[in-house]
C-alpha cells in the first residue's frame, strides 16, 4: 500500500514508530506493535505501528520520524510504499558505544530498556536515552550506538529475551554492512521543532517545493523564490528552523556569519562573499544560511562604515544580479527587522518574511516535549503545568529549563562518584532521575529572554495580601481577569474586554498593590513602566521607548503593562510649554498604541495616579483607559482587615483589640496602617532588647509580645496621610468619572435605538 508520509508530533520521535492511519491499518492487517517496512526511493526502514491520530482516519496517511524519513530516502508529502515486516525476535545483539562515552560497569539492562521493542539492523546507528546529556560530550540528551552484530542476522526486534553486548570496539570505527548500512542520523529534524507549525509549513513552502519540484513553477510560469527573511526575538528557533530544512531535503548547507567575513582589506569582505556563492553553486542544490543578517547589511544611509556599504551592495548584486543564481536559496535571519538595508527587503531578493515569534502555551508544551524527551522524568512532572507556568519563554529558555533541572539531579549523585576515574558506574546512570523539585528550582533561576530589555516579573503578591477594597478587587478581576480566564465567554458574548484601567485615589491606598495582585492572579507576565524612565533629552527616544513596551507585552501576551503615576508622563496637553513637546508626543504615542491600528491581543494596561485632573482627557475616553476605579480611604471595616493582614505573622498580645485600633485609625490610608503596625513591632523589639543582656537574647526572644502600649507609641509616630478635604476631592472626582461614563452610555443607547 502506497501512503502519504507527514511528520510525526514531537512527543514519539526518536522511538522508531509509524504512526499509521486508522483505515490503512486494518487494509494492511496489522495492529498497535506490529512492524511495517516502509519502501522509499533508494531506502528502506523498518519501524513500529503506533495507532494513528484522529484527524488523520481515511487521509491515507503514514507519521514517521526524520530518523526513518533518511533511512527510507523520503521527504514528507512523498509516498512510501508501506508492507507488514517478517522480523525475528534477536537472540544477541552486540553495539558499540562512542568513543567519549565511558561507563563502567554492566549497562546491559539499561540499553535493553532503550532498544525493547526496536526494529534493528547490522550497521544502523540508534540514538538512544543513556542517562543524562551533560554525561557526555554529545548534543543534546540523546547517544548514538552503533549496531555491530545481530543473531540472527537481517532485521530482528529487540525483546526480554535478547542478550545485549557492549563491542570492546568504540563506533566510530565500525562499519555496517552493505545489507544494512547505516545512514548518519540527521543531526536536526522537523520533529525536533515545536510549536512552530504554521511557519514551518511556509518556509517549507518557499524552498523545499523550488528544490524537489521545480517543474510546478515551470508549469505556471514563474520564477521560483530566491529568499527567505526569518525574524523574530532571539531563541527562538530560527537557525534551528533553518537547519532542519536543509537536513531534511538532503542539501547543501553552508552558513555566513557576519563578523567572519569582514576584513580591513579593501574588496576581500566581498570576494568572501562571492567565494560563498560560487561553492553554494557548484553543489546545488543549495542554502545559503545568513545569521544575524542585520549586522552584515544594516541600512546603508546609517552606516558611517565603507566596508559595510559595499558588503550591502555585493550582497544585493549576488541575490540580484545578472548572472542567474541556479538551484540557490538564501535564508536570512534576524532579531532587529528594522536594521535591514531596505533594497533587500524587496520581491527577488527576500520574496518572503516570516515571523518566527514567542510560543503560546501549546507552542511551549510541544518544545518541552522535544527537550524533556531523552531525559528520565518522574512520573509526577506535569509537562502541561509548566508549559502553563513559563510565559514570555522561547525555544531557546524552554532548552536551558530542562538542561538546569537535569543539572540539579547531577548534583544529587555527585557525591557518588569518583571523578579521579575516566567511568561511571553503570548502576549510578541507571539510579538517574528528574524530580519534580529539580524543574521548581530550574524554573526560579531562569529570566524569560524574550522579556529581558524591559522589567517583567510575575509578581508574588497575591488578594490575601490586599485588606478592605473587595469592591475594586471584584471590579479589577471583571475587568482583567476574566478576558484572560474565559475568553469563550467574552466571544460568546460578542464583546471586546476593557484596553485598560485606570485607578486613582489618595496615595497609599492601594493602587500599586492591587495591579500586582491581579496580574499574579491572572498568571500573566507585568511589565512595570515608571514614569520618568521613559522620558529621554534626545528627539523620539521617549516615543520609541513607549512602543518598544507595547512591542515586547504583544509578543509576551498574556500581558499586564503597568504605568506607575502616569500623570508624570501623560499631563494634559498644551499646559506644559517648557518641556520641547516631549510630554505631548508621549501622550501622542500612548493614545496610538491604545487604540491605533494594531489591536492589542490579551494586553491590559493598568495606570494609577493620585492625580487623575492632570491626565489628558483623551487618554481617559472609552476604548483607551476606559475604566476608571476609585481606590477609596478605607472605611473602618477595610481597615480592620489592613490591620489583620499587617499583623498576621506578628507576635501580638491578647489585650491587643484589632477592632479598638480599626476605629482609632479614621482617615489612615493602607500605607498608614503598615507604618503603624512596623512602628508597634519596633518599639517593643527597642524595649525588649534594652531590657536584657546580649548573652540572654537567643532563650528569652520567644517571650517577646507587642502589646497596647506599643501601639500607643506608634501612633504618636504616625499620623493619618487624608483628611476630610482631600477625601472630598476624589470624591467629587469619582462623581464627575461616573457622570461622564452615564452620558457616555446614554448617548450609546440612544444611537442604538435610533
Amino acid at each position: 500500500m502506497k501512503l502519504t508520509v507527514k511528520p510525526l508530533k514531537q512527543a514519539q520521535a526518536g522511538r522508531s514508530l509509524a504512526a499509521v492511519d486508522r483505515a490503512a491499518m486494518e487494509e494492511l492487517g496489522v495492529e498497535n506493535g506490529d512492524y511495517v517496512v516502509l519502501e522509499g526511493r533508494e531506502g528502506r526502514a523498518v519501524a513500529r505501528v503506533w495507532p494513528g491520530y484522529p484527524e488523520d482516519t481515511g487521509e491515507g496517511i503514514v507519521r514517521i520520524d526524520g530518523q526513518l524519513r533518511q533511512e527510507a530516502s523520503v521527504g514528507i508529502d512523498d509516498r512510501v510504499e508501506v508492507e507488514p515486516a517478517d522480523v525475528k525476535p534477536a537472540r544477541s545483539v552486540t553495539v558499540a558505544l562512542p568513543q567519549n562515552l565511558r561507563v563502567q560497569g554492566d549497562v546491559g539492562p539499561m540499553l535493553k530498556k532503550n532498544l525493547s521493542g526496536q526494529a534493528i539492523t547490522q550497521g544502523q546507528t540508534v540514538p538512544v536515552n543513556f542517562g543524562l546529556g551533560p554525561l557526555s560530550s554529545m548534543r543534546g540528551q540523546r547517544i548514538p550506538l552503533k549496531v555491530a552484530e545481530t543473531d540472527p542476522s537481517g532485521t530482528v526486534v529487540v525483546t526480554d529475551q535478547t542478550e545485549i553486548d557492549v563491542s570492546q570496539m568504540p563506533a566510530e570505527q565500525i562499519v555496517g554492512e552493505s545489507e544494512g548500512e547505516g545512514r548518519e542520523t540527521p543531526d536536526v529534524t522537523y520533529e525536533d521543532i515545536g510549536g512552530l507549525e504554521e511557519e514551518l509549513e511556509q518556509v517549507r513552502e518557499m524552498i523545499e517545493l523550488p528544490m524537489r519540484h521545480p517543474e510546478l513553477f515551470k508549469q505556471l510560469g514563474i520564477e521560483p523564490p530566491k529568499g527567505v527573511l526569518l525574524h523574530g526575538p532571539p531563541g527562538t528557533g530560527k537557525t534551528l528552523m533553518a537547519k532542519a530544512v536543509a537536513n531534511e531535503i538532503d542539501a547543501f548547507f553552508t552558513t555566513i556569519s557576519g563578523p567572519e567575513i569582514m576584513s580591513k582589506y579593501y574588496g576581500e569582505s566581498e570576494e568572501q562573499l562571492r567565494d560563498m556563492f560560487d561553492e553554494a553553486e557548484e553543489n546545488a542544490p543549495a542554502i545559503v544560511f545568513i545569521d544575524e543578517i542585520d549586522s552584515i547589511a544594516p541600512k546603508r544611509d546609517d552606516t558611517s562604515g565603507d566596508v559595510e556599504r559595499r558588503v550591502v551592495a555585493q550582497l544585493l548584486s549576488l541575490m540580484d544580479g545578472l548572472e542567474e543564481r541556479g538551484d540557490v536559496i538564501v535564508i536570512g535571519a534576524t532579531n532587529r527587522l528594522d536594521a535591514l538595508d531596505p533594497a533587500l527587503r524587496r520581491g527577488g531578493r527576500f520574496d518572503r518574511e516570516i515571523e518566527i515569534g514567542v510560543p503560546d502555551k501549546r507552542g511551549r508544551k510541544e518544545i518541552l516535549q522535544v527537550h524533556t524527551r531523552g531525559m528520565p522524568l518522574n512520573e509526577a512532572i506535569d509537562i502541561d503545568e509548566y508549559a502553563e507556568r513559563t510565559h514570555g519563554f522561547v525555544g531557546a529558555d524552554i532548552e536551558q529549563l530542562a538542561k538546569e533541572s537535569a543539572m540539579s539531579a547531577l548534583r544529587r549523585i555527585r557525591p557518588d562518584i569518583d571523578l579521579e576515574k575516566d567511568e561511571i558506574p553503570a548502576e549510578i546512570l541507571e539510579s538517574l532521575e528528574i524530580t519534580e523539585e529539580d524543574f521548581a528550582a530550574a524554573l526560579r533561576g531562569i529570566e524569560p529572554s524574550a522579556l529581558r530589555e524591559v522589567f517583567v516579573e510575575v509578581p508574588d503578591v497575591s488578594w490575601e495580601d490586599v485588606g478592605g477594597l473587595e469592591e475594586t478587587n471584584e471590579r479589577l478581576r471583571e475587568t482583567i481577569q476574566w478576558p484572560l480566564e474565559y475568553p469563550q465567554v467574552f466571544e460568546q458574548m460578542d464583546m471586546e474586554s476593557a484596553k485598560g484601567v485606570l485607578l486613582y485615589g489618595p496615595p497609599g491606598t492601594g493602587k500599586t498593590l492591587l495591579a500586582k495582585a491581579v496580574a499574579n492572579e491572572a498568571q500573566s507576565n507585568f511589565i512595570s513602566v515608571k514614569g520618568p524612565e521613559l522620558l529621554n533629552k534626545y528627539v523620539g527616544e521617549s516615543e520609541k521607548g513607549v512602543r518598544e513596551v507595547f512591542s515586547k507585552a504583544r509578543e509576551n501576551a498574556p500581558t499586564v503593562v503597568f504605568f506607575d503615576e502616569i500623570d508624570s508622563i501623560a499631563g494634559e496637553r498644551g499646559r506644559n510649554m517648557g518641556d520641547s513637546g516631549v510630554g505631548e508626543r508621549v501622550v501622542s504615542q500612548l493614545l496610538t498604541e491604545l487604540d491605533g491600528l494594531e489591536d492589542l491581543e490579551d494586553v491590559v494596561v493598568i495606570a494609577t495616579t493620585n492625580r487623575p485632573d492632570l491626565i489628558d482627557a483623551a487618554l481617559l475616553r472609552p476604548g483607551r483607559l476606559d475604566r476608571h476605579i476609585h481606590v477609596p480611604v478605607p472605611d473602618e471595616d477595610a481597615r480592620r482587615k489592613i490591620l489583620e493582614v499587617h499583623t498576621r505573622d506578628k507576635p501580638l498580645a491578647e489585650s491587643v483589640d484589632l477592632d479598638n485600633l480599626a476605629a482609632r485609625t479614621d482617615g489612615y490610608v493602607g500605607a498608614d496602617l503598615e507604618a503603624v503596625a512596623r512602628e508597634a513591632a519596633m518599639a517593643a523589639t527597642r524595649e525588649f532588647i534594652n531590657s536584657v543582656d546580649p548573652e540572654e537574647v537567643d532563650d528569652s526572644v520567644g517571650n517577646v509580645l507587642i502589646d497596647e502600649s506599643h501601639f500607643e507609641t506608634a501612633f504618636e509616630e504616625v499620623g493619618p496621610s487624608v483628611d476630610e478635604e482631600t477625601r472630598e476631592q476624589y470624591e467629587e472626582i469619582e462623581q464627575r468619572f461616573d457622570k461622564r461614563e452615564g452620558e457616555l452610555e446614554e448617548a450609546e443607547t440612544s444611537r442604538t435605538f435610533q
